[in-house]
């Protein structure tokens, strides 16, 4: 907690300043193994494969089993923006952060690794359907925790640096991953039992290899970045009690740092517009440009490792020009590229007499997407744990969840709109490529919301009150 209560009082510290004054190799490497093995979860688990095998015709039609596993993730959306802030609360005022972070990430790995039973008819829909949800709600919470992290592992000069190779690290272990899972259970490149797709029993070992994966990166952090000192000051209060203390210190914030909450609703938007590039990427790809899955897959393990190599290149211009300078570069970059794809299409061109055909706008511009998503994710960590008051990071990073899931619906509702509004008035098989339209508003919004906020550098650090 922060000793001082009001404004008045004594100028408070960032948890970043009173950390620690060296950042340790070590260290860094363990927090950011826990990103390399959340990648099962993220890219196998609830993107590239098993949630694709939970909506296949084996659980009673793509478009029922796709309504009820989005149906769950509502459900479990709701439950994230509702819990995520106290959840963080609490694990700071406990001193608990990492036990916290290794308790809710041993709950996503038994939630993945019961998703084995999961076989493939429809009764068992509902049963996948609850296991990924409550995966979701389970490795939201460790994330809380885990990026309130960030500040017990860096330095004010390499918080950046550090920001970013945890979510290279993320991409990365999703590429490789992938390819495991590809190698030894999708498309098997030597006959054994783990190959045998009678009763889905490939797709279904998928889940307790992803559980495996993300179980053992996960624990490197938990025995090498100690934990959070607990705080003298911390009141013992009962759960309901803590949403009183949430709302009165989200007051507090806005009124000695009101540039923390223009911040959160700035990256609440421009994130949601990040998290569709991703989304609805690779339903751009096949849908307007005709890719084939596996050139859709083959462009996804591209784009991941551009997608690293900028997370990377943006943590070292984060410590030297500051976040929001790199999160306004890479949403120019991503509105510049997005503009590209939109404006060539998949139409055939002649530049100096040498030709360019759709698929090349897709694999050129695209990955400029990719490169600029990396930077703008990372950033917005570190400049979120640069304003994290002494001792406040979880609830911070827990608030930083709820505005997030509380806009989540923007970019896919205009990405849907667009393409509704386009339909009649272009040929068919035209109207998907102005979803794009909606991506790019969003993405316009958050940087239009985001230029009048302060530097972390220039805006004061929040006077919260302690119980």
């Amino acid at each position: 907690m922060n000793s001082a209560s009001a404004p008045g009082a004594m100028q408070p510290a960032s948890e970043l300043e009173t950390g620690t004054r060296s950042s340790s190799k070590g260290r860094v490497l363990a927090w950011a193994s826990w990103d390399w093995g959340s990648a099962a979860f993220n890219a196998v688990m609830t993107t590239f494969v098993f949630t694709v095998y939970l909506t296949s015709n084996a659980f009673g039609g793509e478009d029922n089993a796709s309504a009820v596993l989005g149906a769950a993730l509502a459900v479990a959306g709701f439950a994230i923006a509702l819990l995520a802030p106290v959840t963080g609360q609490r694990s700071d005022a406990g001193g608990r952060r990492k036990l916290w972070l290794g308790v809710n990430s041993a709950a996503v790995a038994i939630l993945t690794a019961l998703c084995f039973f999961v076989f493939p008819h429809p009764e068992f829909l509902l049963l996948g359907a609850s296991l990924i949800a409550l995966g979701n709600v389970f490795f939201e919470f460790a994330g809380v925790n885990y990026n309130a992290m960030l500040a017990q592992v860096s330095t004010p000069r390499n918080i950046g640096k550090v920001s970013g190779f945890g979510w290279g690290a993320g991409y990365l272990g999703g590429i490789v991953a992938l390819l495991i899972v590809l190698q030894l259970f999708v498309q098997p490149a030597f006959d054994w039992f783990g190959a045998s797709t009678q009763d889905s029993l490939n797709i279904r070992l998928v889940a307790v290899f992803s559980a495996l994966w993300f179980f053992v990166f996960a624990l490197p952090v938990l025995f090498v970045v100690p934990e959070l000192p607990r705080s003298r000051q911390a009141a013992r209060l009962g759960f309901l009690a803590s949403y009183g203390l949430l709302l009165r210190r989200i007051k507090a914030i806005y009124a000695t740092s009101p540039h923390t909450i223009y911040f959160l609703l700035a990256s609440a938007v421009f994130r949601d517009g990040l998290a569709a590039v991703f989304t609805f990427g690779g339903i751009i790809a096949a849908g307007t440009f005709g890719f084939a899955l596996s050139q859709v897959i083959f462009f996804a393990i591209f784009g991941n490792v551009v997608a690293a190599i900028g997370a990377v290149i943006g943590g070292f211009l984060d410590d030297k020009v500051g976040p929001k300078a790199v999160i306004t570069g890479s949403l120019v970059g991503l509105l510049v590229a997005g503009t590209a794809i939109l404006a060539l299409g998949n139409g055939n061109y002649a530049f100096f007499g040498m030709e360019w055909a759709g698929s090349t706008t897709f694999w050129v511009f695209g990955l400029f997407l990719c490169l600029f998503v990396g930077p703008a994710q990372s950033s917005s960590r570190a400049y979120l744990a640069r304003l994290a008051p002494h001792g406040e990071s979880g609830e911070l990073f827990g608030l930083y969840a709820t505005t997030g899931r509380a806009v989540s619906f923007l970019a896919p509702a205009l990405f849907t709109l667009c393409i509704t509004l386009a339909t009649p008035l272009v040929p068919a098989g035209q109207a998907q490529r102005w979803g794009i339209v909606g991506i790019m508003v969003v993405l316009l919004a958050g940087l239009l919301v985001l230029l009048p906020v302060k530097s972390p550098e220039k805006a004061p650090i929040a006077v919260v009150p302690a119980g």
